[in-house]
């Protein structure tokens, strides 16, 4: 009977859906945590805008959730330990300072220029997604600059993934 399915074959469709969402470990880090919101706060943001008078900074906000989203991916898979030859931590560092102006700009156009509820929610939205893009910029780069007093120039290492004591260090 080519029509009736077998009863196990939503076991299959469920692996694929648990192995592309973060793992629990990732969404409960701090960097996850905060990816998580950015991503959030992108989409309803964007959605906002997109219900707006003010479509015209519908822009922002999706290409933000898609940067977010795909560096969500890439940190729950440990993309990026796999392609060295980016600098993860500074990609990330731009992105965020880049968001947090940005969203900030349109924000303040989106409150004081018009005047229906969705631009004023999406102004709202915009002006909670800076805050959370500031402080994940503030986080790399404290991580940024902790790891390059510790002379952490000198290793491929990123910041977030050294762990140990450098033979330098036992030196001393």
């Amino acid at each position: 009977m080519g029509d009736i399915e077998a009863p196990n074959s939503n076991r299959p469709h469920q692996n694929v859906l648990l192995s592309v969402l973060p793992s629990k470990e990732f969404a409960s880090s701090r960097k996850g945590m905060l990816l998580i919101a950015e991503v959030a706060l992108s989409f309803i943001s964007f959605v906002c805008f997109a219900a707006s008078t003010a479509a015209a900074f519908v822009t922002v906000p999706l290409l933000e959730f898609l940067a977010a989203l795909f560096l969500m991916f890439a940190y729950s898979t440990k993309f990026n330990e796999r392609f060295k030859g980016f600098l993860w931590p500074l990609m990330d560092f731009l992105r965020c300072v880049t968001a947090s102006i940005i969203f900030f700009i349109i924000s303040i156009i989106a409150v004081s220029k018009y005047v229906d509820g969705s631009s004023k929610a999406a102004g709202i939205f915009g002006f909670i997604a800076t805050i959370v893009f500031a402080l994940d910029f503030y986080l790399i780069f404290n991580e940024l600059a902790t790891f390059l007093k510790q002379g952490g120039g000198e290793s491929n290492e990123e910041p977030s993934r050294q762990q140990g004591n450098t033979p330098n260090e036992n030196l001393i």
